[in-house]
């Protein structure tokens, strides 16, 4: 990680995954699922637990709107596009709410475990396909 990026992850308050992003650890991932399942698991993950807030789901955009309530308070938008069939590509935006204008990583930590959390209930396939899919 050169300084640049280093920079950029502990002085924001924001972080989102994208297909190309210079860090490869947010850069969208993709699942061997379909975007209704990969969304109702997401949707029931964040109802069950005690440390989010659901604000609002549409299943027609594939888009979940979160509070992450456990710690820093932190705004979390979830959007799930399937590419093809059984490849669903998942981004995640975070915001952490604070009067400061800086997180300390703490928006890009909240990526990392929002991936490894949903890697344990869908199956991973890579990350940046995009390029690789012909849709």
């Amino acid at each position: 990680m050169n300084f640049k990026q280093w920079i950029s992850i502990y002085f924001t308050k924001h972080s989102e995954t994208k297909e190309n992003h210079i860090n490869e650890e947010l850069r969208t991932h993709y699942f061997k699922t379909t975007k209704e399942k990969a969304f109702q698991i997401l949707k029931q993950h964040y109802e069950q637990s005690a440390h989010y807030d659901l604000l609002g789901a549409s299943e027609e955009h594939g888009e979940l709107c979160v509070q992450l309530k456990q710690g820093k308070q932190a705004f979390i938008v979830v959007s799930i596009i399937m590419m093809k069939p059984y490849y669903t590509a998942i981004d995640f935006s975070v915001t952490t709410e604070s009067n400061m204008p800086i997180d300390f990583g703490f928006s890009y930590k909240v990526i990392k475990q929002q991936y490894e959390q949903l890697k344990n209930k869908l199956p991973f396939i890579e990350t940046s396909l995009a390029h690789k899919i012909h849709v």
